[in-house]
Parts: C-alpha cells; structure tokens; sequence
C-alpha cells in the first residue's frame, strides 16, 4: 500500500541528505514545464531546501509560452528566470543537415538541458531530472534531455504515485491533475501517443493488473527498446 505521506517525507529528506553530500549549499535548478512532473519536484525541493534555494527556469519556445510556469513559481515562492531558446532551435534549422523529424522533436529537449546547465554553473546549482518511474519504464523521454540531471526526486515513482505525492503537498489540482502532453505546438495528450493510459502502465508496473494481451506486448515492446536510456553508456574495460 503506497503510504504518500510518508513517502513524501522520506523525499523531502533524501533531498536534503543529497545536497549534503553532493552540493552543500548548493541552489536546486528546476525545468519548470508546467506540468505536474516539475511543478511537484519543485514543491519538494522548496520543502526541503528552503524556497531561498530553488531557482525555476521556464524555456520557452517560439509559439510555446511559459505554460504557467510563472504562475507555479509564484505560488511556490522560489526564484524564476524566463531563458527563451527559440534564437538557438532557429540556428539549428538554417543549419539544415537534413534532420530527421525524431530528430527535430528531440533537440528542444536537449537544448533545454544544456540551458539548465549553464543556468546551474552560474548559480551555485545542481539541476533536476524530473522524469518519473511510468515515463522511464517505456522510454518516454529524451536521452540527454529530459532524462538528464544531477539528482532525480521521482524516478522511482510512478505517475499515479507522484500525482498523490502533489495532493499531500497541497498543490492545486489544476497542475497536480494536468494532463500529461509534451507541450509541442498541435500535439495530443501523452495517452493519446502511446496509446494506453498510465493508470494501465502503473498498475501493470506495480504487479496489480495484468493489461489485455495487445496493450501488455506494446508496453513489453517499448520497455525492451528503451532500457539502455536507463543506464550510462557501457564503457570497455580492458584486461591491463
């Protein structure tokens, strides 16, 4: 039985205790997207660190606007800054090397990790990767992008876990029961995508239910595809 108080309260601590061994003093730099994946690991990392210790960064591109991020970081009481990448995906379409279309979907991603980052050696900071355990389990991110960062405060928890994780915290539902969507200009919700709901992922993931056999083989398919973004690159060790 998943007890989301205590969880919530063992995550605020392994917060603290990972500041303390890998960042003392150190700022938390959040990706805030707007959905309720960032909005919660910020709420945790203000929880845990003091509100004075968590800057939130929102990327806007082009037509893509802040999605409430500002709104979320008000409510919060942490630090915002507005770092727009649309000039740097600009560039990187004159340059046309004939990119595929995966291609151009992954590179805002991308872009927005290398922001976080030089946002993060110029303050003081460690980013955050806000991926969650149901994203994770199918592949649903991008390797170097989002599935980057220093610490990762809810990868071991499924969506339908998180999402209690931001009632005990108190958040609104209209960014605790926001519907998972990649935020691309015309894009559908996330279940539309991969064609399941992630009540059906997290239940099959946590041994609870079984999906109907065309559901599971998808999900199976896309767990298998996808399991070497769950590790660092393989290295050669030769025999010295």
């Amino acid at each position: 039985m998943f007890n989301a108080e205590k969880k919530k309260d063992a995550l605020v601590q392994w917060i603290r205790d990972w500041f303390e061994r890998n960042g003392k003093g150190c700022n938390a730099i959040i990706g805030l997207s707007g959905g309720k994946d960032s909005t919660i690991v910020a709420a945790l990392c203000a929880e845990a660190l003091g509100k004075e210790r968590v800057i939130g960064v929102s990327m806007p591109d082009g037509c893509q606007g802040e999605n409430d991020a500002d709104k979320i970081a008000a409510y919060l009481g942490i630090r915002y800054i507005v770092a727009p990448i649309t000039a740097i995906t600009s560039a990187f379409h004159e340059t046309d090397l004939g990119w595929s279309h995966q291609a151009t979907l992954n590179l805002p991603p991308r872009i927005r990790m290398a922001m976080l980052y030089a946002i993060s050696q110029s303050n003081n900071g460690r980013v955050s990767c806000n991926c969650n355990l149901s994203e994770d389990w199918i592949g649903y991110s991008t390797r170097w992008g989002d599935d980057s960062g220093d610490f990762r405060p809810i990868s071991g928890l499924t969506v339908t876990e998180v999402r209690q994780i931001g009632y005990v915290l108190g958040l609104p539902s209209q960014w605790v029961d926001k519907t998972p969507d990649d935020g691309l200009p015309g894009s559908s919700p996330d279940e539309v995508k991969i064609g399941f709901s992630y009540e059906t992922l997290d239940r099959y993931i946590r041994g609870q239910q079984e999906p109907e056999p065309e559901i599971k083989a998808r999900i199976d398919r896309m767990h298998a595809t996808n399991l070497f973004k769950l590790s660092m690159p393989e290295s050669f060790k030769p025999e010295i």
